[in-house]
């Protein structure tokens, strides 16, 4: 299962901090876990909560191992807590496939996360085309029924009642259920990516498809929470000797914990397909404030005097020939008591313009918001495609029309 789009619908643009004199590099992600490594440059994180689950199916297989391998006594659970291990790895390379097709696609990997339930992939752009959509939800399950194969090549090779036949036994089975699960046709799962883009192909509109997804996804986190409890009572798991051995309390527990992650999951994607729509609202030049120029040594308060008469709410620091060299950080300004500030020049509250600073007052919606969180500053100076000045662009201006179209109502 991948999720894809990852600002994680519902969060607002990172608060830009003020750049350092070199160049800024790609903030740390936060609360993504402990990082295990950089496949095709991407991290993998592994969340704190996988341990608990590692440690769940350390303890349920050992379980299952002491009936089908009684002579192995305690060091069945160092055998469970290597196919814990080989299962996350599994997992990972499900998470891989997509990164590889992301990437092949053009489209930026934010990291990979290994969790309670599986992993993310957190792609941060959509495909551009539902054909793109589809390949890219279905090579995951793809490659899980791939690995499922091999595993059962495997047993083929080794005698089905010893430590290999089991652990391949178990690898193969979990696989196969690992591909099943997330071909069920409905949102965050990558079968509900795939009738999204099935339907975004018919309609001919991708929000057309996000919300048949969705609303699908709903419908299976309800019959996940009803249907999975009573499939196993019918079919007598709860009496089984196989390795999903479960009573009825831990069925039921599992359903509504795996139905709640489905239904969230399949609600944050209509909620981001909706904001992704409401997006081209911001617009550099729209939210641009109008700037005056004003060379470096010029007290605050004439600065400011010239800017009121102009009715501009921004100022830029200009060299001997006019060209831009830094904008005055407005946070600066307010720090400066007002009978202090003929006495203070604009250069002292100024940020020298850095790369990426300057941006193309055409900019728009992702666009925008990609280029403001690839360079992390409070205002950038705004241009048009001559290179001439337009104005000051201050995150906190982006920040309030983000959030209002976040809190707009569909």
């Amino acid at each position: 299962m991948d999720n894809s789009g990852q600002r994680q619908s519902g969060d607002g643009p990172d608060r830009p901090t003020e750049p350092e004199d070199r160049k800024p590099e790609r903030p740390k992600e936060v609360g993504g876990g402990f990082l295990m490594g950089r496949p095709f440059g991407v991290p993998v994180y592994v969340a704190p909560s996988w341990f608990l689950v590692a440690a769940l199916i350390t303890w349920v297989f050992g379980g299952q191992l002491d009936r089908v391998l009684p002579e192995l006594g305690t060091a069945r659970y160092l055998v469970s807590l290597f196919f814990a291990i080989a299962f996350y790895a599994s997992v990972l390379v499900h998470e891989l496939a997509h990164t590889v097709a992301a990437l092949r696609f053009k489209l930026p990997v934010r990291r990979i996360q290994l969790q309670f339930f599986g992993g993310v992939s957190e792609i941060e752009k959509e495909s551009e085309t539902p054909g793109r959509e589809f390949v890219l939800a279905f090579v995951g399950p793809l490659l899980s029924l791939v690995l499922a194969g091999v595993f059962y090549l495997g047993m083929q090779v080794v005698e089905p009642d010893t430590v290999p036949g089991v652990l391949l036994a178990g690898l193969m089975i979990s696989n196969l259920i690992v591909a099943a699960f997330n071909l069920l046709p409905g949102l965050p799962l990558d079968g509900g990516r795939m009738l999204r883009a099935v339907v975004w192909k018919l309609s001919g509109k991708p929000m057309t498809g996000t919300v048949a997804a969705a609303w699908t996804g709903r419908a299976l986190a309800v019959a996940v929470l009803i249907g999975l409890p009573l499939v196993t009572h019918a079919g007598g798991f709860g009496d089984s000797d196989g390795f999903g051995s479960v009573d009825s309390l831990t069925d039921a527990l599992l359903a509504a914990i795996l139905a709640a992650i489905i239904w969230t999951g399949a609600g944050n994607s209509l909620r981001m397909a909706r904001l992704r729509e409401r997006l081209p609202d911001l617009r550099a030049r729209t939210l641009t404030r109008r700037a005056v120029p004003v060379a470096a040594d010029t007290p605050l308060s004439e600065a400011l005097r010239r800017a009121n008469d102009a009715g501009a709410r921004a100022l830029v620091v200009v060299d001997n020939h006019g060209d831009p060299t830094a904008v005055v950080r407005e946070a600066a300004i307010v720090g400066i008591p007002e009978h202090r500030r003929p006495w203070v020049a604009v250069s002292g509250l100024a940020q020298d313009l850095k790369e990426g600073m300057r941006v193309s007052a055409e900019l728009t919606g992702e666009q925008l918001l990609d280029t403001l969180r690839a360079t992390p500053a409070t205002e950038y100076l705004v241009v048009e495609e001559t290179g001439e000045i337009y104005g000051v662009l201050s995150t906190v201006d982006v920040e309030r029309a983000f959030l209002a179209a976040i809190a707009r109502p569909s």
